[in-house]
């Protein structure tokens, strides 16, 4: 899948499980940042690809996604997988550990959350593609939605963009009907 396909699926995700689940209290700083996060999650299995959006704006990031890229075993291997999963997780917990004197008003397991379902969402998109995910790695085995291979759509083709289509129409139509309680959140926010 495409970057802005991968996007709007982790933001759709969110936006799904923060409504069904809605916290308590949360500051605008941890709204932003988890908002971030979460796409930030969006892309993240795609730094194996020396082409990916995040190498893009980096001077010589190119060069970095090649050399991470065969470190992780090139492209679909362990961060398309539930060990990327829980390395990334880790990771990103670290991070969010460290980070937390900088932004003492965050929530950090909110951001931790919401980086994990943009990540989730990731790996559940990638397997509707005619690829597959490898999400029992190391087993050599790629799962993919439909199980028939023929069915599932190529990257960028007319098939991912009537996903992308489906995901905007749901997301449209699921804000609509939840509106109340999103600007009950969005009050609270403030």
């Amino acid at each position: 899948m495409k970057a802005r396909t991968h996007d709007l699926a982790a933001v759709t995700a969110l936006g799904v499980i923060a409504l069904a689940h809605p916290p308590e209290s949360i500051t605008l700083g941890t709204f932003l940042i988890a908002v971030l996060a979460n796409q930030l999650g969006g892309i993240a299995p795609d730094l194996d690809q020396p082409t990916a959006p995040f190498w893009r704006n980096l001077p010589i990031g190119g060069f970095f996604g090649k050399i991470l890229g065969k470190m992780m075993g090139g492209h679909r291997f362990i961060t398309h997988s539930i060990i990327g999963v829980v390395l990334f997780g880790l990771g990103v917990q670290w991070l969010l550990v460290i980070l937390h004197p900088i932004i003492p008003n965050v929530d950090t397991s909110l951001v931790w959350w919401a980086f994990m379902i943009g990540m989730v969402s990731h790996l559940v998109m990638d397997s509707f593609t005619k690829e597959g995910v490898p999400w029992l790695l190391p087993l050599p085995i790629k799962i993919g939605i439909p199980p028939i291979r023929a069915w599932r759509v190529t990257t960028g083709k007319i098939g991912e963009g009537i996903i992308f289509c489906l995901l905007l129409v749901f997301g449209i139509w699921f804000c609509t009907y939840n509106y109340a309680t999103i600007i009950d959140f969005a009050h609270r926010i403030a």
